[in-house]
C-alpha cells in the first residue's frame, strides 16, 4: 500500500540529530569524498520505511541507486538500500536512516508473524492494531503495520465508534447505552458500532440488542469459542473481535477460536530489526 510520511517530518527526523552539521566529519577533512552507503539485512525481515529512509539519504545530498519497497519480506543478507553522495551526506544520514529503517521494519516484521499465523489458522481473520502506539510515531507505526499485512483498528477518536464500561457509566449502565443503540444506528448510518464486553454474559446482550461488533478483552480461548459458536447461533450479522494480550505465540490459538478480528498493540513493542549498514568510499 502506498503510503508515505509526509516530507516535514522527515526533516525534523534530520533536525533532531543533525542540527547544526557533523563535527565529527568536518574535523576530519573527508566530507566532500566520493562514497557509498548500504543496509542489509541480517535476519528475515519485513522491510518497512527504505522510501523514508532513501528522502533522508536525498535531502542531505546523497543519491539512492537502489530500495526495495516497504512491505517486502526478505531473507538475512539482502541489501535493501544502497546510495552514493559525498561522505558528508552518507554520514549525516547514516543514524537517521538505520533508525528508521530498524524501527518500522521491526514492527513491520512482528505484524508479519502474527498475520501468517492468524490466517494460517482461521483465513477470514482481520488483523487490527490499536491506537497505542508511542506518541509522535503513529505515522510510521501505522505504515508499519500496513506493510506487515495488518490495519489500523481505530486511527484516533474522530472516525470510529467504540464504547467501553468508562462511556456506558455515564448513561446508566450497560442497560441505559443498549436502549441506545437504535437511535446511534439512525444518526450514524455509515458508521458501525463497536461495544466492548466485559464478559461472556455481557457480549451476548450487546450482541442481541444490535451492535454491530462485539470486542472481548483477555478472554481465555475457551471461553471465546463458546462465546463465538453462541453468537453465531444466535445473532449470525454480529461479528466478533478479541483483544488484550495478543502476540506472535498464541495468535494462532485466538484465531482459530473463529473470531472474525484480533486487535493487537503488541506489535508495538519489542526488538527493532538487525539491519547492517556500511559506510565507504566510492
Amino acid at each position: 500500500m502506498y503510503y508515505p510520511i509526509p516530507d516535514s517530518e522527515i526533516d525534523q527526523f534530520i533536525e533532531e540529530d543533525v542540527p547544526y552539521g557533523d563535527l565529527t566529519t568536518t574535523l576530519l577533512g573527508f566530507g566532500l569524498t566520493p562514497g557509498e552507503i548500504t543496509f542489509t539485512t541480517r535476519e528475515r525481515t519485513v522491510v518497512c520505511c527504505t522510501e523514508e529512509a532513501g528522502k533522508v539519504l536525498a535531502k542531505c545530498g546523497a543519491t539512492v541507486l537502489d530500495s526495495i519497497p516497504s512491505g517486502t519480506l526478505v531473507e538475512p543478507g539482502t541489501m535493501i538500500l544502497t546510495a552514493e553522495g559525498p561522505a558528508a551526506a552518507l554520514h549525516a544520514a547514516w543514524k537517521v536512516a538505520l533508525n528508521l529503517l530498524e524501527y518500522a521494519s521491526g514492527i513491520a516484521t512482528r505484524t508479519g508473524t502474527i498475520v501468517e499465523r492468524a490466517r494460517a489458522a482461521n483465513p477470514g481473520v482481520n488483523v487490527v492494531t490499536t491506537r497505542k502506539s508511542f506518541p509522535g510515531t503513529k505515522k510510521i507505526a501505522i505504515k508499519a503495520i500496513l506493510a506487515g499485512g495488518a490495519f489500523p483498528h481505530r486511527l484516533g477518536l474522530s472516525e470510529s465508534i467504540l464504547v467501553f464500561t468508562q462511556h456506558t457509566a455515564f448513561i446508566g449502565g450497560l442497560d441505559g447505552f443498549l436502549a441506545m443503540i437504535p437511535e446511534l444506528q439512525q444518526k450514524t448510518p455509515e458508521q458501525k458500532i463497536l461495544v466492548e464486553a466485559d464478559s461472556a454474559e455481557e457480549a451476548l446482550r450487546i450482541a442481541k440488542a444490535g451492535a454491530d461488533v462485539v470486542q472481548v478483552d483477555k478472554m481465555p480461548v475457551d471461553e471465546l469459542t463458546a462465546l463465538v459458536q453462541e453468537i453465531r447461533t444466535t445473532c449470525p450479522g454480529v461479528a466478533v473481535s478479541a483483544a488484550g494480550g495478543i502476540n506472535p505465540e498464541n495468535a494462532a490459538a485466538y484465531a482459530a477460536t473463529g473470531i472474525d478480528i484480533i486487535v493487537m498493540s503488541s506489535v508495538y513493542f519489542g526488538k527493532p530489526s538487525d539491519i547492517k549498514a556500511v559506510i565507504g568510499p566510492k
